[in-house]
């Protein structure tokens, strides 16, 4: 019995040792192997991202900032630090020859909190005492070249492996890319014949000309800069076939595209010198057969009007001037993400090619109440309600903006006299454009307001087209790994059960107060009639009929806010009951089926045992 129990002693003893030793040995040989086992792959990278961590050129020292005291009684954060904090490290194991992470706990008044401030990190004041909450990365490089991303938000959870690579991409490699910016509409700083003044700077372009490098192209330059990393087509008007050439051979050779056509530009005001300077006005522009090529329908001589989306009120709505709310906008591209509202003037539309093989991506959709209408309406417009005349919404929503990628084939043979191989097709990663179907949305007039302010102007946005405009060159001007990172699915998991459950009752509850409204006017139309069939001596004394109905409103009333109640009270009930099911499914279900399966196990192998034993017994 002494040996047996002896055995069994060191049997544990070496069970022990071999688990110590198992982990030891996974930890080091195991290192850097991982199995994603999460529904939408939140901790697998994405290719993109892994080839920019993979050729940085420039070592990166990456801040993690996050107040572990002050998140104490706020979960959801500390859930979503966990997340950020999980995300990082998986960057830094990507490539730890060139990235390296540092976890800082802010703590107030410390030097750490000194060091967040810095670097431009935000702290939100929480709890009774006001602590600063941090949560936020900072990065920095060999060149000291700082960049923060100042609060994480978890709403914003989607987006944050792509603003990660941004940060990490442009710290590794800090070499200025360049925007080629051709426009036929005056944006530049310059003088107004007309008026005979100096005629300042658009403030998108002000913007821009901060934020990146630009480098303006003559559309009579007959080719394109070869170090140019994205073109910007302002309302190519009157590009002629070479030109042309040359943006469809820089498009198929890689470069990205963001083109601003329009069917109407009311800020092309022709030639101010030419008495017919008039007519000249409010020109079209397209890129000719280059859409048609990359499966793209554009209309350059009709513009969409919107009853929903129009500006002004009821009384006095343009149809033709739409201020497109976020509901209009596409939250899963970078470039609308997270926008307001983004205004636009005898705005065209793009529509994808049946039977086309790229991809066509709307950013702003029209509403349903949106119908197509002729530009021409719009040349000597005298009111707004003019173009309400006619006007039959379809019903169909329009693509104002787009993204187009995918395989294309040139749409024109190669001019005689131009220099340069001939691509006769993209290469093998695709095109990559953003299509925008109107110019007037750059314009100040449409989104930000200018003040004069002791000497200066003070710009004062009221709509997101600066913020929409400026996205798009940001993202484009990312290299293709960069722009290939799209949106992920948030590591949050909603009660789908409970959401159908608050759905269905909040139907339910919805056609009860309709049922009681109806009754309502009804009881009251009753009133009325009883009323007008009075005398002029008897309108101020209420009838037996009149005070039946009353009573017999009142009854029902407080019955079907009874009923109300009960809608309700079923909805937490029913949420309740599911929330119970779940917890003895967690807490008593799954451990009783493990212990019966071990039970089960135990029971077999002793009988196993006992068989052996005997078989034992009978050979001796």
């Amino acid at each position: 019995m002494q040996k047996k129990s002896f055995y069994s002693m060191g049997s544990l003893v070496l069970l022990v040792v071999f688990f110590v030793a198992a982990g030891i040995l996974s930890s080091n040989l195991l290192r850097g192997l991982r199995l994603d086992m999460t529904e939408n792959q939140l901790y697998t990278l994405s290719e993109g991202t892994r080839n920019i961590l993979r050729d940085l050129q420039e070592p990166v020292t990456l801040y993690l900032f996050f107040s572990e005291g002050a998140s104490r009684d706020l979960p959801q954060i500390r859930s979503y630090a966990r997340r950020v904090d999980e995300l990082v490290e998986e960057f830094v194991n990507q490539n730890p020859d060139k990235l390296t992470l540092k976890r800082v706990d802010p703590e107030p008044f410390s030097e750490d909190e000194d060091q967040a401030a810095a670097f431009g990190l935000q702290g939100v004041p929480v709890g009774a005492s006001g602590d600063s909450l941090y949560l936020g990365v900072a990065g920095s490089n060999s060149l000291d070249d700082i960049q923060a991303m100042p609060f994480l938000q978890p709403s914003k959870e989607k987006f944050l492996e792509y603003d990660l690579a941004k940060m990490v991409s442009s710290l590794g490699n800090p070499e200025r890319r360049i925007l080629g910016l051709m426009s036929s509409l005056s944006m530049r700083q310059g003088f107004n014949p007309a008026t005979q003044s100096p005629q300042p700077a658009w403030v998108l372009h002000e913007q821009l000309s901060q934020l990146f490098q630009i480098q303006e192209i003559d559309a009579e330059a007959g080719s394109l800069p070869p170090e140019i990393d994205v073109l910007m087509l302002v309302h190519p008007k009157s590009l002629d076939e070479s030109m042309l050439y040359q943006v469809e051979q820089f498009v198929l050779g890689g470069g990205h595209l963001i083109a601003w056509l329009d069917p109407y530009a009311e800020m092309d005001r022709g030639n101010p010198a030419d008495p017919m300077a008039q007519m000249q006005a409010g020109s079209s522009s397209s890129l000719g057969t280059m859409l048609d090529a990359w499966g793209v329908d554009y209309d350059p001589t009709r513009v969409i009007g919107d009853l929903q989306f129009g500006a002004g009120t009821s009384r006095a709505r343009h149809i033709g001037i739409l201020s497109v709310p976020a509901e209009g906008l596409d939250d899963e591209d970078i470039i609308t993400s997270d926008l307001e509202v983004v205004n636009f003037s005898s705005v065209g539309w793009f529509a994808a090619k049946e039977g086309s093989d790229t991809q066509f991506e709307p950013l702003v959709m029209s509403s349903e109440n949106a119908s197509p209408m002729d530009s021409s309406r719009l040349r000597f417009l005298t009111a707004p309600s003019d173009l309400m005349t006619g006007f039959n919404p379809t019903g169909e929503r329009y693509a104002l903006a787009a993204r187009v990628t995918g395989q294309v084939a040139a749409s024109m043979a190669q001019p005689e006299g131009a220099e340069g191989d001939h691509l006769a097709e993209s290469d093998d990663v695709g095109i990559n454009v953003v299509l925008i179907a109107d110019t007037d949305v750059l314009s100040d007039r449409m989104w930000v307001q200018r003040q004069p302010f002791f000497g200066q102007d003070i710009t004062t946005a009221f709509a997101d087209n600066g913020s929409m405009a400026v996205n798009a060159v940001d993202n484009m001007l990312g290299n293709r790994d960069l722009i290939s990172i799209r949106t992920r699915a948030s590591s949050g998991r909603p009660f789908e059960r409970v959401d159908e459950i608050r759905v269905a009752a909040e139907k339910s509850y919805r056609a009860t107060e309709e049922r009681l409204q109806m009754e309502l006017e009804d009881t009251e139309q009753t009133l009325t009639e009883l009323q007008a069939a009075k005398g002029e001596s008897e309108l101020t004394v209420i009838s037996p009929e009149q005070q039946q109905e009353i009573q017999r409103f009142m009854d029902r009333k407080f019955e079907i806010r009874r009923e109300l109640r009960q809608v309700q009270h079923d909805l937490q009930r029913d949420i309740n009951s599911l929330g119970t099911r779940l917890k003895l499914i967690n807490i008593a279900l799954v451990p009783a089926i493990v212990m019966m399966v071990a039970l089960v196990y135990g029971s077999r192998r002793r009988r196993k045992q006992t068989r052996t034993q005997l078989k034992q017994v009978d050979a001796a």
